[in-house]
């Protein structure tokens, strides 16, 4: 089986070793690096469409009918000239004026950088959407720098797993370059946590999507998934259109989507500023809309955003001396709701601050809140930004609410449930985002939906289990005869059933214990050569062993706290709140406000008791403390 985690990191690696031997930027080095795998994604899709129309391909004299740039866009894909296949590039020698290549000018092309630049031309001319999106600056490389990238990215992996895998390898490289290439203009690059939980309260079908911030297009990726995912064709359903102000941004937008085999219409420049254009006159057309804007923006020209509409809330503060709008904050939240049809959905990412500022940015909430139109509201906890360590919050808007919730708001607070990934960055996993789009179900009344998420779960852990003794065979192979024995032993309560997720979690941690006395006593049986590749995979064992423990947790999470399927207001995490009830907390959309405090669990233990303990041991560790500061003055005298 191969593992797509480990392939993204491997080539990452090896990218990014390349970028460390030159002299280019992480930001000069991103485009191209995203180009090249897209060229490679192009290939790699171009070979596959070739060999469907190939199978039933009329003959004539004997001969094969050769394949046309007709035959690939009846099927959507691209039409790759000879010289722009990444096996020719990849199999140019290093003497490049040899070949005797021209491009479409005539003009000889004396090295791999031309060769690609070329390349990447040939490819534009086969999309207008790509027309003027793909770089051709590859003449900075040095020819074996560029070499070795072709090579990384003619990996025949890529190819054996299939699907969409070039996508997700873009997304992650797009995701490992964001920590490095920060924009002028804010974040162009949204977690895919967030824009899941977005598009999973959004639950798109069919229709019309803006983003007014489109970045690099994640929004609009994702979408793509959630509506392939349900089994329709997202480019058949949907209809994108985004805004981009920085011209950078949106050709990583249009590759982004071009790469995920998804049409779109994306505008930069200053057309593409969203304070003073409605780019494509969508106001009140968009069946969705979903963004993160950059957040706290000043000085937008109050006149100037004024006479470009889509106010239905009015201006913000408005600074009378400079005429501008000093925080645009609430300019974005006026866009999102106008820009929706009467039955239109918005989900949105914002600053933790806009739920309840004040003045004029209070007046617009509280016009807000009266239409009955903000359905859910939900806090985020630090550090879900690769460039910004600062709490969010997301909001989304439904003009078409069941009646049952038209006066009605529901609020998560979710700033304490998250994965940490590492030191400066959390997420929300998988699971986690099925749970907190369960709250929604509930508070929607889709109970059923809640209920197709239990027996997802059930069904992961029983797979996960039934697939322990397969993978536990690496390690068992790697023992020496008497602990192999031992571990296989230890495995035997696989063949049996257990009586509930407790008992098996019982289980999965005394099995965790019991792979890691293995190791401990193979290791002391082990030739040295053969202890570390051993460890590894007892480490691996592990792992495997502790994600089926996660899944539980998680599950245990949910059912706990809803249990078969009803919605209840927990402390701590989400309440259900009416309009009489926000309008009390002075228009205040901060979910904290509403769901309170969790109870904190009685451990037993003493206060007073344990405070005084505390004092003893500071006590103690400040006397010894002074004791080591005599005895080092002492030292040092005698130094001198």
């Amino acid at each position: 089986m191969i593992n797509i985690r480990k392939l993204e990191g491997e080539l990452w690696e090896s990218a990014d070793l390349l970028r460390q031997g030159s002299k280019l930027t992480s930001s000069q080095y991103c485009m191209p690096v995203l180009a090249l795998l897209f060229l490679r994604y192009a290939y790699s899709r171009y070979k596959l469409v070739e060999a469907e129309i190939l199978k039933n391909r009329p003959s004539r004299g004997g001969r094969v009918m050769p394949v046309e740039q007709s035959d690939f866009a009846a099927k959507s894909a691209l039409y790759l000239p000879r010289e722009a296949q990444f096996d020719f590039l990849v199999n140019l020698p290093e003497d490049i004026a040899s070949v005797g290549l021209k491009n479409k000018e005539g003009q000889p092309l004396n090295s791999l950088g031309e060769a690609v630049n070329n390349a990447m031309q040939l490819l534009e001319e086969q999309s207008e959407q790509l027309t003027g999106v793909l770089p051709k600056s590859y003449t900075m490389f040095s020819d074996d720098l560029l070499r070795e990238l072709l090579r990384i990215f003619n990996n025949k992996t890529i190819d054996e797993v299939g699907g969409d895998i070039i996508g997700r390898i873009y997304e992650y490289f797009l995701s490992k370059f964001a920590k490095a290439v920060a924009s002028d203009d804010g974040v162009f690059f949204t977690p895919k946590s967030l824009v899941k939980m977005l598009v999973n309260v959004l639950e798109p079908e069919q229709g019309v999507m803006l983003d007014p911030a489109c970045g690099s297009g994640g929004m609009f990726v994702q979408t793509g998934d959630f509506v392939n995912a349900a089994g329709m064709n997202a480019n058949t359903q949907m209809t994108f259109y985004g805004q981009e102000k920085v011209e950078y941004n949106a050709q990583l937008c249009l590759m982004n989507m071009a790469v995920h085999g998804l049409n779109g219409r994306i505008v930069s420049g200053d057309e593409a500023n969203s304070f003073y254009h409605d780019a494509f006159n969508l106001a009140g057309k968009c069946d969705y809309v979903i963004a993160n804007p950059p957040f706290n923006v000043d000085k937008v020209k109050a006149e100037s955003a004024s006479s470009a509409g889509r106010l239905p809330f009015g201006l913000p503060g408005v600074n009378t001396k400079s005429k501008e709008v000093g925080n645009a904050n609430y300019l974005w939240i006026n866009y999102f709701y106008a820009y929706l049809n009467d039955h239109g959905r918005a989900g949105f990412v914002m600053a933790s601050s806009a739920t309840d500022s004040s003045n004029k940015d209070r007046d617009i909430r509280e016009k807000l809140v009266k239409t009955g139109h903000v359905d859910v509201m939900v806090s985020v906890g630090n550090n879900f930004f690769y460039t910004l360590s600062l709490p969010c919050s997301l909001w989304f808007f439904d003009k078409a609410k069941r009646e049952e919730n038209q006066d009605k708001v529901l609020f998560i607070d979710a700033r304490k449930y998250y994965t940490v990934v590492d030191r400066t960055l959390n997420e929300w996993t998988e699971w986690q985002l099925c749970n907190l789009q369960a709250i929604v179900h509930l508070y929607r009344g889709e109970t059923e939906k809640y209920q197709v998420l239990i027996e997802k779960y059930n069904s992961a852990i029983q797979e996960a289990v039934s697939e322990m003794m397969e993978q536990a065979k690496p390690f068992a192979e790697l023992l020496d005869a008497e602990t192999e024995t031992q571990f296989k032993r230890s495995l035997t309560w696989l063949g049996g059933s257990w009586e509930n997720y407790d008992a098996l979690s019982k289980k999965l941690n005394e099995q965790i214990e019991q792979t890691k006395a293995c190791v401990k006593s193979a290791e002391e049986k082990l030739k040295k050569r053969e202890v570390k590749p051993m460890r590894l995979a007892g480490d691996e064992f592990c792992k495997v062993l502790e994600s089926i423990l996660i899944v539980i947790g998680e599950y245990n999470w949910l059912t706990e706290k809803f249990g078969k399927g009803e919605y209840h207001d927990i402390a701590g995490l989400c309440k259900i709140a009416t309009l009489d009830e926000i309008a009390e907390k002075n228009y205040s959309l901060t979910p904290g406000a509403y769901v309170g405090v969790a109870e904190v669990e009685d451990d037993g233990v003493d206060f007073h008791e344990r405070m005084n303990e505390i004092h003893a041991e500071l006590a103690k560790l400040n006397k010894e403390a002074n004791a080591l500061m005599d005895v080092i003055l002492k030292d040092w005298e005698t130094l001198k």
